[in-house]
């Protein structure tokens, strides 16, 4: 039967003969001829007589009534199930009688050897484990510089431990932390977090934690760096490399294929690459554990608050409280309030209120003191059914509505006038400017900030169709803007404007429309002005506040 798994041979999906003797009916005594067998290994001990592992298995006391005929049919079924191999001892023989008899000797085969080593394995699991070896950072990004700064001058021998650092240094920071972080997670440690004694041990868990996610963020970005600037050239010429120290080991079993190798080399460093680097538009394995690590953190903290809470419930602070409310009673200046509150308090938790900002200055370093407060009409939230109130009248907008779009056309004739009077100049540096008004100071640095944030071209196209371009992002030169606001120290942009093609036809359009319709916008002017007191109470709130964000977006550009 052909497999249809790319990649996967049939042989690697047979049965296993070989683990029978972990369950089979006697496997008290299989068990432990197997681990007399692999213990002698360990001691450099290989072919093994009758003799000595019955006197082993004997000394254990493991089964009742062992016999050598018992023992000898243990090794003969181990030698069936392909666990040892058997071979003819005649080198004890003084005569030929002897000699034809059966006396063999028994070696563990390398199937068994590593089944027994993964049970010994398994008998000392006692939970995950695991340690968070913030070193193993360190030791990945050195051989990955050196492999990138020395692949075309390594030996095969000296690239062959250069990958058994890196690949066996990344195994173990992979194993261990995820085992280490499935630790925080289990049964066990959710018990320990709610005791008293947990406390005593949250400060070194916390610290050995931070200091892993420290040596992470510092070591990802070297490991990353290094794993991008190897490209698959360099890659595979260290690759080749390692196959070929691989290849030069002496070796009295068969060789392994060269191209498997390969692949299989090849497969490790994806690996190591989609751990660190990520693979499309998945985060990388490295990006989760620091989330991971984080969070462990914050479980931490939160439990031990729980702690601290659950013991402070039954004590009484009223009399902490007391004395605090006379401290605020005796101060005298509301600064010294301010400073006793945030030794008290700390910072108070982030809360969302829903209102207008009406701010009466553009000031950054204002206090939210020094504003005006917000009146805003609560409801109650008892269920208490209250007096009925009469239905309000719905209101009529209509004047309001007309109003800001006279308004708005307003705002847009003046920029088109500023466009059109900086279309004629082609280009212009801000040094050449002059005096100019807040509106169009504002306008400028919003231009200015949406060439800086458009990539390499610096341009962008304004709904007129006028393209605005940067020519010099990064000088150096300085001027100062003159406002009739006041004076602004900045970069000496020059900007250049250009009508688009598509946007030739309605410039035209447009100019002999503000020829024709100049006494309109005079009237929505005058209009505009003799409301201005209306316009304040119910729709000035909102050109206020782009009038505020074009204000903030002075500040980010100063």
């Amino acid at each position: 039967m052909e497999s249809h798994l790319p990649g996967l041979p049939v042989q690697s999906l047979r049965g296993i003969p070989e683990l029978k003797y972990v369950n089979a009916d006697n496997v008290v005594r299989y068990r432990a001829i197997m681990r007399f067998f692999y213990q002698e290994y360990k001691r450099l001990r290989y072919w093994l007589k009758p003799e000595d592992v019955f006197e082993a298995v004997k000394a254990w006391n493991v089964w009742p009534d062992y016999t050598l005929e018992l023992c000898q049919g243990d090794l003969d079924q181990l030698v069936e199930w392909q666990n040892l191999t058997a071979r003819h001892d005649g080198g004890r023989s003084s005569t030929l009688e002897e000699y034809l008899k059966k006396k063999m000797q028994y070696l563990l085969r390398p199937y068994s050897i590593e089944i027994e080593r993964l049970l010994e394995t398994l008998e000392k699991v006692t939970g995950y484990g695991g340690s968070l070896e913030a070193s193993l950072f360190d030791t990945i990004a050195d051989k990955l510089f050196d492999i990138r700064s020395q692949v075309g001058e390594l030996e095969p021998d000296a690239a062959l431990e250069l990958w058994n650092v890196l690949y066996r240094s990344f195994v173990n920071l992979h194993e261990n932390a995820a085992d280490y972080i499935a630790s925080l997670h289990t049964a066990r440690a959710e018990e320990m977090m709610v005791t008293e004694a947990f406390l005593i041990f949250k400060e070194k868990l916390t610290d050995y934690l931070q200091n892993f996610v420290q040596a992470l963020q510092r070591s990802a970005y070297k490991i990353e760096g290094n794993l991008q600037r190897i490209n698959d050239s360099v890659r595979d010429l260290f690759l080749e490399q390692v196959v070929e120290g691989e290849l030069r080991k002496p070796r009295l079993e068969d060789e392994p294929d060269r191209e498997e190798l390969l692949e299989e080399l090849r497969q490790g460093w994806t690996n190591i690459r989609r751990w660190f680097v990520g693979e499309g538009a998945a985060p990388s394995e490295l990006t989760l554990l620091e989330r991971a690590t984080k969070d462990a953190i914050a479980r931490i903290v939160r439990s031990a608050i729980r702690i601290q809470e659950r013991k402070r419930s039954g004590l009484s602070r009223k009399k902490e409280l007391e004395h605090l409310a006379h401290w605020f009673a005796s101060i005298e200046t509301v600064e010294e309030a301010h400073r006793l509150s945030a030794y008290a308090f700390g910072l108070f938790p982030t809360r969302h209120l829903q209102g207008e900002d009406l701010r009466d200055s553009d000031r950054a370093d204002m206090s939210s003191w020094e504003e005006r407060p917000m009146v805003r009409m609560l409801r109650s939230r008892s269920r208490k059914r209250g007096e009925r109130q009469p239905a309000d009248a719905v209101r009529d907008n209509e004047r309001r509505k007309q109003r800001e779009r006279e308004a708005f056309k307003l705002r847009q004739a003046e920029e088109w006038r500023m466009i059109a009077a900086l279309l004629e100049r082609s280009s212009v540096k801000v040094s050449e400017l002059g005096p100019v008004t807040a509106k169009e100071r504002l306008r400028l640095l919003q231009w200015i900030g949406r060439c800086m944030t458009t990539g390499n071209g610096h341009s962008f196209v304004t709904p007129e169709g006028v393209l605005i371009r940067m020519s010099n992002p990064r000088t150096a030169e300085r001027t100062i803007l003159h406002a009739e606001d006041g004076e602004l120290e900045m970069a000496n942009y020059e900007l250049h404007f250009r009508l688009t093609e598509a946007a030739n036809g309605l410039a035209v359009g447009t100019a002999a429309k503000q020829g024709a319709n100049g006494a309109d916008i005079a009237a929505a002017e005058a209009a505009a002005a003799a409301d201005t007191a209306e316009v304040e109470g119910e729709a000035g709130s909102r050109f206020e506040s782009e009038v505020r964000s074009e204000n903030e977006a002075e500040r980010q550009g100063r």
